[in-house]
């Protein structure tokens, strides 16, 4: 199994080009299932979590052309409407596999996905908002079996469905589904993240009628098929943003190439009010700063978007602990994600929990330890750290990065730091 070997202290200079975002990627993949004609996307991101989902679609019968960053996706012979436990297990986004299959073919079987252990992200909002559109939907060995063999033409109905919780994948989930239904769907507190408007414009150019994208509101008239487009995947924000702290954390200069300021509002604000300048133009931003020993610490609660994301809660704890001053970090999304707290303290950071709030007193420095990553945003935290801790850092259980980072050690190495993979 690979681990990340870090020599820290080296500041970070130079530029990179951010990759196109894994949230908006796996989710415009999976509606290729509703073209009748194939769909080309480039900025698609080099990842596990997009390689599985790859397999996963062609394991259904679709024909799947990569090269570099460029996909096309051809699923007007779709021959399996299963996606199996075996091909899921890891990936919580094969549930977006659901409203397509159902929608297209009346009919799925979809294994309950699996992921990363921060906490429950339950698929019951999904579910009830199919059943609103008329599904039948029994949940059996391990199995959702769905189907719309007893509904007119055998096509989900539109209807008006509010989500309990805001959730980002039921959200798209949804819209997917209500694109190829049978009249008017209104999806009620949805979520407004800038990846669920990536979908929408994506869906739009394949001949969708959608409204109210950005808003908690949504609105999608469905029509009778869709055809395959080209579509751009937007600049990954959270892998801007990570970039963004590790130049903070280190001190330098770094320049992001294809990332958006207007996408990270809440995490650039918090870089400047911890002392880092940035500034950006239309497809680039610009972060300077003296290193962590002249950073503040700042307080940070996730909430969605356009609040401070979940996403980066994690690297901004990496921040924290060796910024000036005392902090609390407050988690609202999900239960279990401060498993990183524990490694962090292997490197010497003074962190307490109580509750879903991290209270964070800043140290003078860390020292190099070996640590073990728990998830995908817990392992970006931990190289954060090793960036700045003193001598040897070694990462185990990296392939949690390589879900949602693209040559995230070339990247780092580009700017200068020291980060080496080993078997």
């Amino acid at each position: 199994m690979d681990k990340l070997v870090i020599q820290g202290g080296n500041r970070l200079n130079g530029e990179i080009t951010i990759s196109g975002a894994k949230n908006a990627a796996l989710p415009i993949l999976c509606a290729a299932l509703l073209a009748e004609t194939p769909l080309k996307l480039s900025s698609v991101p080099a990842l596990k979590d997009v390689g599985s989902t790859i397999k996963l679609l062609e394991n259904m019968g679709a024909k799947v052309t990569v090269i570099d960053d460029k996909v096309t996706l051809d699923a007007s012979l779709i021959t399996n409407q299963e996606a199996p436990y075996e091909m899921v297990k890891t990936m919580r986004a094969s549930i977006l596999v659901l409203g397509p299959l159902l929608a297209r073919f009346g009919h799925a079987r979809v294994s309950l996905p699996g992921g990363c252990a921060i906490g429950s992200r339950p698929v019951d909002l999904h579910i009830k908002g199919l059943q609103a559109m008329g599904a039948e939907i029994h949940i059996e060995h391990g199995y959702i079996e769905a189907t719309t063999k007893h509904l007119p033409n055998k096509r989900l109905q539109g209807a008006r469905y509010y989500m309990d919780l805001v959730t980002v994948t039921g959200t798209e989930n949804l819209m997917m589904a209500a694109s190829l239904a049978n009249g008017i769907t209104v999806l009620e507190n949805a979520a407004k993240e800038p990846e669920v408007v990536d979908m929408a414009e994506c869906l739009t150019k394949m001949g969708a009628k959608i409204t109210g994208v950005g808003t908690d509101v949504i609105t999608i008239e469905g029509v009778e098929r869709l055809s395959g487009a080209e579509h751009a995947v937007v600049c990954d924000r959270i892998e801007a943003g990570t970039y963004l702290v590790a130049t903070a954390m280190t001190g330098g200069k770094v320049r992001l190439n294809n990332a958006r300021a207007d996408l990270l509002d809440a995490v650039i604000e918090k870089l400047r009010d911890a002392g880092a300048t940035v500034n950006s133009d239309k497809n680039s931003i610009t972060i300077e700063a003296d290193g962590y020993a002249k950073l503040k610490a700042v307080n940070i609660r996730t909430a969605p978007h356009p609040a401070f994301p979940t996403d980066m809660q994690a690297q901004f704890m990496a921040m924290n602990i060796v910024a000036q001053g005392v902090s609390k970090v407050t988690e609202t999304i999900f239960e279990n994600r401060f498993m990183h707290v524990q490694e962090m303290q292997r490197l010497g950071a003074d962190i307490s929990i109580d509750g879903n709030t991290a209270l964070v007193k800043g140290v003078s420095y860390l020292d190099g330890a070996t640590v073990m990553a728990t998830d995908l945003r817990a392992s970006a935290s931990l190289v954060l750290a090793g960036l700045v801790a003193r001598g040897e850092t070694v990462i185990e259980r990296i392939y949690h990065l390589d879900r949602g980072y693209e040559n995230l050690e070339a990247k780092l190495n580009s700017l200068g730091a020291d980060v080496k993979r080993v078997n």
